[in-house]
């Protein structure tokens, strides 16, 4: 899906049906998803006036609706509408769109609602430092290492996001670009906010294998693909920070950053310290045919 921009109106977020001024948008004082994080969402890059990967987002909300007993409150062909109609309205061509579905405003309580509310659904957008992301595809980003306090539903893409959230702020202190969180047997699980991944020392492209720990990445899913396309050898294992550390490269991906290098994990360098040929390949590959 493509479409042009017009004159700027200023930004302009979805709310339940409205469109209304991002500034003055919001929700029931006891939505269930300010309440009790009962709610899911999705992220698309928009890239040259295109959301890339639309339908394997829609797959992905899908899923994460089902595990907790929602069902999608639009058709797709209708959430396709409000996507276009959210991107003109904001005059993006280079950017990020946000969807959160929650379960809607009840009576605060925590078992789920015997009559459900209709599901309450937000849709914003924001413009992206494209100068800024593309220095950090060239150059690459530190990681460091942290214990991962979330909870055990990990493959939903749930808003309740405490966890990243103050993993995300550590990494900020240290002047990292993204925290690996670590099982406790020692084992990377993913980024707080991305999938992570090594090419280990035999080559291979290396990363966890789906499952509750972790989040199905789409922008996983389809480097997957390009990795088949180009291929290079791929192992879904998980690996341990001793042996990321040692790995010939690492990267991290996500709507946003594709495959964005790792040059160092808790200032370890990697190599020479600096992107790796098989990161660099990817996200070419992945970005020429997104």
């Amino acid at each position: 899906m493509k479409w042009s921009p017009r004159k700027p109106a200023g930004r302009i977020a979805y709310v339940d049906g409205r469109y209304v001024v991002h500034g003055e948008a919001g929700v029931h004082v006891e939505d269930r998803g300010l309440q009790l994080g009962d709610s899911v969402y999705e992220v698309w890059r928009l890239r040259a006036g295109r959301l890339l990967d639309l339908e394997e987002h829609f797959d992905r909300l899908e899923r994460s609706l089902g595990e907790i007993a929602m069902a999608m409150p639009m058709s797709r062909a209708a959430f396709k509408q409000v996507l276009s109609e959210i991107v003109r309205r904001n005059t993006l061509t280079d950017g990020i769109v946000y969807l959160q579905v929650t379960r809607g405003s009840v009576r605060r309580d925590h078992p789920l609602p015997d009559n459900p509310p209709k599901p309450s659904v937000i849709l914003t957008a924001r413009r992206l430092d494209t100068a800024a992301l593309d220095k950090k595809l060239s150059h690459g980003i530190s990681v460091i290492t942290l214990a991962d306090e979330r909870w055990g539903r990990c493959d939903i893409k749930s808003t309740q996001l405490l966890a990243n959230a103050l993993a995300k702020t550590a990494g900020k202190k240290a002047g990292a670009g993204e925290v690996w969180l670590v099982d406790r047997d020692g084992f990377v699980t993913e980024g707080a906010s991305t999938t992570a991944w090594i090419v280990d020392l035999e080559g291979r492209l290396r990363t966890r294998p789906l499952s509750s720990a972790i989040l199905p990445g789409v922008t996983r899913r389809m480097l997957l693909q390009v990795a088949e396309h180009l291929q290079i050898p791929v192992l879904e294992r998980a690996f341990t920070v001793k042996e990321a550390k040692a790995a010939r490269e690492a990267f991290i991906s996500s709507a946003t950053s594709a495959a964005m290098p790792v040059i160092a994990i808790d200032g370890v360098h990697l190599g020479d310290g600096t992107p790796g040929p098989v990161t660099l390949a990817l996200q070419a590959h992945y970005l020429k045919q997104a």
